[in-house]
Parts: C-alpha cells; sequence; structure tokens
C-alpha cells in the first residue's frame, strides 16, 4: 500500500498532476490524498488583530473548498479503473510547508506528487515557489509533473549525478522500485564541465553506483560541456528521457538543474517531470 499526497491549488495545472499521479501508479494498491492549504489571514481594524467567527470561516472558507474538492473526486471517477486506488480530500488552514510537514507524518505519505508550471521566460524561479519549498524543505521524495508533462511510460530515467555524495540503498530504492515497475533503463549521467578527471570518492561512489544497478538495463555518460542545463536537455532529447530523478542531498548541482534555467530552449522543464529523492 503507497500514501500519495497531491496536494492541489483546483488549477488544472494541478490536476495535470493528479492525472499524471493515477497513471503512474495505474498497477499499485495507492491512498491519495488531495490536499488544499488555505492560510486564513487576520484581519486588521484600526490597531486591533481579531479572527474571523467560526461561522464566517465556515461559510467563507471550509464550505466552498469542500465543494471544489468534492468536484475534483467526481472527476477523478472518470478516469481511475483501479479498484485499489482510494481517494481523499483533505484542507487545511496553515502555513503551506508546515500543513505537508504535518500530513507526510500523520498519512506515512511514501511520495508527494505536485503541478508546477513554468516560468516561460519570466525572470523567476522555473518551478512555484510551493514546488521549490517542498523539494528543498519537506524530507519526503516528491515528483514534479510540469505543466505541459502528459503521462508517459517512464521507460528510460535520467539520474544526474556529479558523484560527489555516496547514496544510500533506501535513497534509491524508489529507482528500484521503478525499474522493477516498468522494466525500465537507468542512464546515470555525469556532465563535466572541465574535463577533469573524477577524485578518488567520485570514482568510489560511481563504483557503487554500478555495482547496485548491476541487474538493472543501466548505462553510464559522460558528457563535457559548460553548461549543465544545455547537456542535460540534449541528453533528455536525444535518448527519449521520460522521467529525471535526482537527489536532493546534492544541493547546489540540484538547484542548478532545476532553479536555473530561464531560456526558452530548456524545454525539459515543462515537458520532462522530475523525481526528486530524499534520505
Amino acid at each position: 500500500m503507497r500514501n500519495i499526497l497531491i496536494p492541489t491549488d483546483f488549477s488544472e495545472n494541478s490536476w495535470n498532476a493528479i492525472e499524471y499521479a493515477i497513471h503512474f501508479f495505474e498497477n499499485s494498491t495507492c491512498n491519495f490524498y488531495l490536499l488544499y492549504v488555505d492560510q486564513i489571514n487576520t484581519f486588521v481594524v484600526a490597531e486591533t488583530t481579531y479572527l474571523p467567527s467560526q461561522t464566517v470561516i465556515e461559510a467563507t472558507y471550509i464550505k466552498p473548498t469542500k465543494t471544489k474538492l468534492n468536484e475534483v473526486l467526481k472527476r477523478i471517477t472518470n478516469i481511475s479503473t483501479n479498484e485499489n486506488h482510494k481517494f481523499f480530500g483533505l484542507t487545511d488552514y496553515n502555513y503551506f510547508i508546515d500543513s505537508i510537514r504535518k500530513h507526510v507524518v500523520e498519512k506515512k505519505i511514501d511520495m508527494i506528487v505536485m503541478g508546477t508550471k513554468g516560468a516561460s521566460g519570466l525572470k523567476k524561479l522555473i518551478i512555484g515557489s510551493n514546488t521549490g519549498d517542498v523539494i528543498t524543505r519537506v524530507r519526503c521524495s516528491t515528483l514534479v509533473v510540469p505543466e505541459n508533462a502528459k503521462y508517459i511510460k517512464p521507460s528510460v530515467i535520467a539520474f544526474p549525478t556529479d558523484f560527489s555524495s555516496f547514496y544510500s540503498s533506501n535513497l534509491l530504492q524508489p529507482i528500484i522500485e521503478l525499474l522493477d515497475m516498468y522494466k525500465s533503463s537507468i542512464n546515470v549521467l555525469h556532465i563535466n564541465k572541465k574535463k577533469i578527471n573524477l577524485n578518488l570518492d567520485q570514482e568510489i561512489n560511481k563504483g557503487y553506483l554500478e555495482d547496485y544497478f548491476v541487474n538493472y538495463n543501466y548505462n553510464f555518460f559522460n558528457l563535457n560541456n559548460n553548461h549543465i542545463e544545455s547537456a542535460i536537455q540534449t541528453f533528455v532529447e536525444k535518448n527519449k528521457v521520460n522521467l529525471i530523478t535526482m537527489v536532493a542531498k546534492n544541493l547546489n548541482y540540484f538547484q542548478r538543474i532545476l532553479f536555473h534555467p530561464t531560456v526558452k530552449e530548456i524545454s525539459y522543464h515543462t515537458d520532462i517531470p522530475f523525481l526528486v529523492l530524499h534520505e
């Protein structure tokens, strides 16, 4: 039984993430928790701060949210065919990250699935601030589904890494589960900006990954390119990658790939899902 948390804001973008998650886990037994988080701000009159009455809260916030969640749940019945899929609507009034963390613990969440909308040339994060906060501040594996991503069986998975960190078997287990589930191939991708040889620690970490994936269809690629983002874009297109997975502990490398690109040529941010792994 997998427990999947899907934050929603009732947008088509978040619906796309719901739809993707249902297909992604179509052969698994899952509890899907759809979570809407709304922070009730205090009202300030003159110098007096007060909270709205329970009646106002019920009429203004709770009832409309429950109605929208029920509409989403009804919409799900049109695409969900797995009798082992169960769906639950959740509403919370809290700071967004605090709410996510709380539900991850309470519901024993295995994975968060979030939709995201690309910045498309604007001078801001390429993914939404909420999604960026979750993948960097919540210790739970997170599947990021971009706005243009449509479900395709993840038969080719890219795993960018700089080999600077050791990855435990527990950390990599979600990748193994995907390889078993979809009979996928895993392409471990190292991008070398300055054609510098790996140091001893990097060689050891690379060797461990080779041993770890020995029973699967895996390949190692070493690319020389000054621009990590462009190198990944070329690799994704050439090898028809369906999913990119990364480890959050490689924070600098990870942020370079996810947050920095703002040029239109970097399309994998709006087309290819990311699976971000946490310890």
